[in-house]
């Protein structure tokens, strides 16, 4: 009887290729990719691992080639059709940004802005939402609120128009057009407006792999500082929000000092950059005078 290739050898195969390939975290994604074949969870596939279960031959070849496709450097969330964000499982793929765990952070300061609002039905907006990330974690987590997310790429849209379907919530509202004109009849009515906009200046090459071949050009570069869309925002947010509203945008490390002197120039009061969990400045805050 020909030999079954078990789950823990299949895990240690997958992680030293992965690893050999750069990837940080390489028997993660092993583990991942596992589930992802065997329908397992990452807690299933670890125990799946400690019991000795092994697997047929089928599935042990679609998962050669699927580690071979990340070793190559193609995203984890390409491969297995999604990405995980704070509570969501979103559908991502070609033509759209994949959500980053340093996003998940920056929208916790939106949504503990939206919570901690007197108000029976606070309107936050998504500019320039993606997969729908931050909006559809706002609507979810904030059921009260009432949520508007805006996208312009044709190829994202498809994208988001699946992840809202799928999520389902009543409260958020998708709408396809451009961030600098989009929602007018929203204007000075928004409490809480936060973008994830595209801030790698023209000239820079990202490291990862994974963003320079596969994240959409039109959601990384932003222009000769990176901030060209940032001065959008400015303008769109002060449009749509009411006074005393929050604007929260996330950005590059070294970017907090160059957005606090555009919003202060725009008129924005008590701008301020807070860290990630890396420690690396990643999000400006700004109050609507």
């Amino acid at each position: 009887m020909p030999h079954r290739p078990t789950v823990t050898e299949l895990l240690q195969s997958a992680t030293a290729t992965l690893a050999r390939a750069g990837i940080a975290d390489a028997a993660v994604d092993a583990e991942l990719l596992v589930g992802h074949v065997i329908g397992m969870g990452r807690g299933q596939v670890q125990a799946a691992a400690v019991t000795g279960r092994d697997i047929d031959e089928s599935d042990a070849a679609e998962l050669a080639a699927l580690v071979e496709r990340r070793a190559a450097r193609e995203p984890l969330q390409h491969i297995t059709g999604v990405a995980g964000f704070r509570t969501l499982e979103l559908a991502v793929g070609p033509g759209v940004f994949v959500p980053r765990p340093e996003t998940e952070q920056v929208t916790q300061i939106a949504i503990d802005a939206l919570r901690m609002l007197p108000e029976e039905r606070p309107v936050a907006v998504d500019l320039g939402t993606g997969s729908g990330a931050i909006a559809l974690a706002m609507a979810v987590e904030v059921p009260h609120a009432r949520v508007f997310a805006v996208e312009n790429s044709v190829e994202a849209f498809l994208w988001t128009r699946q992840n809202f379907r799928a999520v389902g919530a009543d409260n958020a509202t998708l709408v396809f057009d451009d961030l600098g004109r989009a929602l007018p009849e929203l204007d000075g009515a928004a409490s809480v407006v936060i973008s994830n906009p595209p801030y790698v200046p023209d000239a820079a090459t990202p490291i990862d792999p994974e963003v320079r071949f596969y994240d959409p050009v039109a959601a990384l570069y932003g222009g000769a500082d990176g901030l060209d869309v940032v001065r959008v925002l400015s303008v769109t947010a002060a449009r749509l929000l009411r006074p005393g509203g929050t604007l929260v945008i996330e950005h590059g490390e070294q970017q907090g000092e160059a957005i606090r002197g555009i919003l202060t120039a725009d008129g924005w009061r008590a701008s301020a950059t807070f860290p990630d969990f890396t420690m690396r400045d990643r999000a400006t805050t700004a109050i609507r005078a």
